[in-house]
């Protein structure tokens, strides 16, 4: 489905393509008939009062209606009214047309008009009179729906402002938030709603505010988290909602489906990623990929920031396991902050200061720490590193900027960028000189080993810095609450950079990007569990680390790291298990 929301955007993304502005994702036929099908299912168990009224509230090209329409066995005996709105009106006369086309006996009202504008005045249970003619019935029977996908920094600050107080959202909002609050407030108490969406609302911080919402508003049926089958052509990994009315019977077992790819053998064999997930295991398909499918239920995690996750006996049993294994969590060591952003990494950011004369090289030079430089335990050594010019301080506990006239040579630097750095007005609005750099952290932080970490990456990536470097925005960083104590970072170093790991993000967090990449940010690295220090397994992980860290790169750096890695499983009460490493 496709539909285009009026968006006003920031610089940054002026060169952003139409289609992403816009939220464009048009259903393939093969999901808009999965989706279809399983609405029908429940339908056939409902008793509407006649007409059924369905509901897509961004038509697009009709795929989804078309399929729900053909999914009605014997169209005749059903006495059907479609509703839809779509902003583009040449998209939703393409989609009235082919409707019309295939059931010239379907009563069709299309409104080229935004269905977040027509909702927004019922949740506040009010009807602004006159809105679209003719006046619209408050709920529909069935809604079937792709909503656009469009965040924040896209959308621009002001239309999220408006939608995030419309409904009631906060944190960095996408517009399908929105539409999905939007259908909660039209469906009918006993109706059924299939919605596909974006799985990224499950897992983000930004997504608190909806999985609430979704929880409180609707019967979940089933959730079918598609990961990274590439259904889309845009880089969307989606997923499929199957929800009720508040009115109908409560189920106390939400079904939770997820298929993500694997390098592991397949199992069974599947013509494609739909016929697939009514499959179990590892299932390969016609186009050479193999995927693992899971069934199990919907955790909402609500003691862990209502995170949505699938859980199975095996990966209950397994969690409460590592959980009476657990002394405490990286949280617990001390707080995990993002690298520093400069907002302007051309001036403050080079790896070629060697080249500037030492009579004119900035004294404000520091070492810098990039992804670049990334490997698990130790850093890669490089001849040129990456410097930073780094104008702050700290002066009696407080963060400030350095007095830039005391040093001559880094102010002679930054005054040939003045006019761009200037550039950054909110730099200047929130007070700061103008040679700032925008999120500097804490400057009194740097000289302390500290546990570093990527971001994004299919293994773990987490290392030791000793060098007392400037951490870069592309990565984490987390130091020990008691700097002269690192024993617990490299107890952290070990357990982040196991086998063990990777099976405790995926059976906790179930967040994989394309081609099983993971993200490895604040909010799920805080979760980690490390086992008791001063255990004698603990003592033992803390040493094997600092060995391996010594070993760096050699064969037998590889070989203890393999003998650390069965420590990690034992010390969680766990046999090692096999892993795709």
């Amino acid at each position: 489905m496709k539909t285009y929301l009026q968006t006003s955007t920031n610089k940054r993304y002026q060169n952003v393509s139409e289609e992403k502005l816009d939220g464009a994702t048009y259903t393939p036929s093969i999901l808009a008939d999965f989706l279809a099908a399983k609405i029908i299912d429940i339908v056939k168990q409902r008793d509407f009062s006649s007409p059924i009224k369905i509901l897509d509230p961004a038509v697009g090209d009709g795929q989804l209606l078309i399929s729900l329409l053909r999914s009605f066995k014997d169209i005749e005996k059903f006495n059907l009214e479609i509703y839809g709105f779509d902003t583009n009106s040449h998209a939703l006369e393409i989609a009235k047309d082919k409707i019309k086309q295939e059931f010239p006996k379907i009563i069709c009202h299309f409104w080229n008009e935004n269905f977040l504008e027509f909702v927004s005045p019922q949740l506040d249970n009010y009807r602004t009179l006159n809105l679209f003619e003719p006046v619209f019935d408050q709920s529909y029977d069935v809604v079937i729906a792709n909503p656009p996908y469009v965040r924040t920094q896209i959308m621009g600050g002001l239309q999220a402002q408006k939608i995030a107080k419309q409904f009631d959202l906060s944190g960095r909002v996408d517009i399908y938030y929105a539409f999905i609050l939007g259908i909660a407030s039209i469906l009918h108490p006993q109706g059924i709603a299939g919605i596909i969406t974006s799985n990224r609302f499950m897992t983000v911080k930004s997504g608190v505010s909806v999985r609430k919402a979704i929880l409180n508003n609707f019967n979940i049926r089933h959730v079918w988290d598609l990961g990274d089958t590439k259904l889309f052509s845009a880089a969307v990994l989606p997923a499929v909602l199957l929800v009720e009315g508040r009115n109908t019977l409560k189920e106390n077992f939400t079904a939770f489906t997820s298929i993500y790819e694997t390098k592991n053998p397949a199992q069974e064999f599947a013509d494609n990623p739909i016929e697939a997930i009514s499959k179990q295991g590892n299932i390969k398909i016609s186009d050479g990929r193999s995927f693992l499918v899971q069934h199990g239920e919907l955790n909402s995690n609500i003691n862990n920031g209502g995170i949505w996750s699938i859980t199975t006996a095996k990966i209950d049993s397994w969690l409460k396991t590592v959980e009476s294994h657990t002394w405490a969590t990286f949280r617990d060591i001390g707080d995990i902050r993002v690298g520093v952003k400069t907002c302007a990494d051309k001036v403050f950011i080079r790896s070629d200061w060697q080249k500037i004369s030492e009579v004119e090289k900035p004294e404000l030079l520091k070492l810098l720490t990039t992804h670049h430089i990334a490997r698990q335990f130790k850093p890669v050594e490089t001849e040129q590193p990456k410097q930073i010019l780094y104008p702050h301080e700290v002066i009696e506990g407080h963060r400030n900027a350095v007095d830039i006239s005391l040093y001559p040579r880094s102010k002679a630097y930054l005054e040939v960028y003045r006019t761009q750095l200037e550039d950054r007005k909110y730099v200047i609005n929130a007070g700061r000189k103008w040679y700032e750099i925008w999120v500097p952290q804490d400057p009194s932080a740097w000289q302390y080993p500290k546990l570093v970490f990527r971001d994004i990456s299919e293994k773990p990536t987490f290392w030791i810095d000793l060098s007392g470097s400037v951490i870069n925005g592309d990565c984490y960083w987390l130091m020990s609450k008691n700097p002269q104590n690192i024993d617990l970072l490299w107890l952290a170093v070990a357990v982040a950079n196991s086998t063990f790991i990777e099976n405790f993000y995926d059976y906790r967090f179930h967040n994989k990007l394309y081609a099983g990449r993971r993200r490895f940010m604040t909010q799920y690295v805080e979760h980690f569990p490390i086992p008791n220090p001063q255990s004698y397994i603990g003592r033992a992980i803390i040493q094997k680390a600092k060995d391996i860290y010594n070993l760096i790169p050699s064969l037998e750096a590889d070989i203890t790291w393999r003998e650390l890695d069965s420590m990690i499983w034992e010390s969680f009460g766990l046999a090692i298990e096999e892993t795709s490493r």
